[in-house]
């Protein structure tokens, strides 16, 4: 395990947070929320019935009684759930919310809402939309944010930390646009830029020193066309939200990332040659960047770590281990 994780585990175990895990009594579930009790880091609710709980934790050996089961339809607060979902969700008739209020995603996102615990971190079972859409229709964005995004802590062997966004939310970047007058209210660049920020927030919590590369297939110009403009003009607006932060673009990846490509390329640049923190224009580039640097690199790969909500709500692959489970709620409980 990176120094980091001991570290933030250390750092829990002051703060008495508590974590919503949905997903059931599936066996990775039970295993991290044994190992997250059992040293008092977190405090966990699991959502569904004791009777499935008990007879998983028999099954698997998992010691899951210092856990709160809770199991939605038998919830003592739920009229007042209820009340609070339906004020979130107007259009919705008080037997649509209840209905669903039986599913474990949205049911451990409005205990969220209501300040039952002070995350959640789903997915193991659910797909990616099933555990963000509720965040973004209960919990909603932040103050000051236009979009959820997310991004993906790597760390190698030698501890070696980088951050990638985003991998896995935005497809790519479009200008808002009012309807009725035709003016752009909101750009691309500034999403991206927004994204920029965030993911840079992201990567000080494990103590990486941002150094951001938006990134493109050109150089300070090099290169025209696809999303060339839009790196450029995001750096230009990350730099004027955030003038405390190193960032640069547009970049090359080996511009980025080698310091004699650097000195070639884009000498001065307070990025180029030593970036840490790397900012993609589009999915595609993004998600096939990060599991380049995992498979290839040999970098773990954390996330996708979600931006830009009001309280943490992240996701699991279906395909995640009990370790990946318990990491991720290391993190996600840390960004509370």
């Amino acid at each position: 395990m990176s120094a980091i994780f001991k570290k933030l585990e250390e750092q829990l175990k002051a703060s008495n947070k508590t974590i919503v895990l949905p997903d059931g009594p599936d066996p990775r579930i039970l295993e991290a929320s044994a190992r997250l009790t059992a040293d008092g880091i977190l405090d966990v609710i699991l959502v569904g019935t004791p009777e499935e709980f008990d007879a998983a934790a028999k099954e698997t050996g998992f010691d899951i009684s210092k856990c709160q089961i809770i199991d939605p339809k038998n919830y003592d607060d739920m009229d007042n759930m209820v009340k609070a979902m339906m004020e979130l969700r107007k259009k919705m008739t008080e037997d649509e919310v209840r209905e669903t209020l039986r599913q474990g995603n949205y049911f451990g996102t409005m205990l969220v809402k209501m300040g039952k615990a002070e995350c959640l971190l789903g997915g193991a079972t659910y797909s990616t939309a099933d555990t963000v859409r509720p965040g973004l229709q209960l919990i909603k964005t932040k103050p000051g944010a236009h979009l959820v995004s997310s991004c993906f802590i790597l760390i190698n062997d030698e501890d070696e930390r980088i951050a990638m966004g985003d991998c896995a939310i935005n497809i790519d970047y479009q200008d808002d646009v009012d309807k009725a007058t035709g003016e752009v209210t909101y750009s691309a660049a500034k999403k991206l830029a927004e994204v920029a920020i965030e993911t840079a927030n992201t990567a000080k919590i494990f103590e990486i020193d941002p150094k951001i590369a938006v990134l493109s297939f050109s150089t300070k110009g090099s290169g025209k066309g696809g999303t060339v403009q839009l790196s450029h003009d995001a750096t230009l607006e990350a730099q004027k939200m955030a003038p405390d932060l190193a960032i640069d673009g547009e970049l090359q990846f080996d511009a980025a990332v080698s310091p004699v490509v650097a000195k070639t390329k884009c000498q001065g640049s307070p990025v180029a040659g030593q970036a840490n923190t790397f900012i993609f224009p589009c999915i595609e580039a993004g998600n096939i960047g990060y599991k380049i640097a995992q498979r290839l690199g040999g970098y773990a790969a954390y996330g996708p770590i979600l931006q830009g909500l009001n309280a943490p709500i992240n996701d699991l692959s279906r395909g995640c281990d009990a370790d990946e489970v318990y990491n991720m709620s290391l993190i996600t409980a840390a960004l509370s």
